[in-house]
């Protein structure tokens, strides 16, 4: 029971981890990145699907992406998503190739998203956390319904704060990481 308790707390501790990175994969640095276009969609006949269904993107250069619509007649169509979407970016039309520069972040940009990066993660810690308050409740339950003793339990939270902090130790990597790309010029 303690087990299935700490295993179940500890996926969706990796969960929120995971969550973590793809959403600071959104946040742009000044290199060029096909995940910075992951969240754009374009109108298909009638539907919105997602920009990788549509298109290859590749890296070109470190300041632009390259886009190949595989259906020549959607050029105009991937060209509007990605000006409408909010990325502050302004793609460029060469024949069958969609060029997407990225354009150089100010100081104050990078401090911007900096900030973003470190709400983020606070909100992934707190998650964390949550997911702690839960196993140590249902741990609680067990007690009051007999089933393990208050030594076991108290060994069961140790157990789970030392996951707890690993896994906040985690974000913080994922954030250093993340913080040491957008303060790179």
């Amino acid at each position: 029971m303690i087990n299935e308790i700490k295993k179940d707390a500890q996926e969706r501790m990796q969960k929120t981890v995971d969550a973590l990175a793809s959403a600071l994969s959104k946040i742009r640095t000044g290199r060029a990145h096909p995940s910075i276009l992951e969240g754009v969609m374009v109108s298909y006949y009638g539907s919105d699907t997602p920009l990788r269904q549509v298109a290859n993107i590749t890296v070109e250069d470190a300041r632009t992406l390259a886009l190949t619509v595989f259906d020549k007649g959607m050029i105009q169509a991937v060209e509007k998503a990605i000006m409408t979407s909010d990325l502050g970016l302004n793609p460029a039309t060469a024949g069958t190739t969609i060029r997407v520069p990225m354009p150089a972040l100010t100081e104050e940009t990078r401090k911007g998203y900096t900030r973003q990066a470190r709400n983020e993660a606070e909100q992934a810690k707190v998650a964390v956390r949550n997911i702690r308050r839960d196993a140590l409740t249902q741990f609680k339950d067990l007690v009051k319904e007999k089933e393990i003793s208050e030594d076991e339990e108290r060994r069961a939270q140790d157990e789970v704060q030392k996951i707890t902090d690993k896994f906040v130790g985690e974000i913080d990597k994922v954030l250093e990481k993340k913080e040491s790309d957008l303060m790179a010029v």
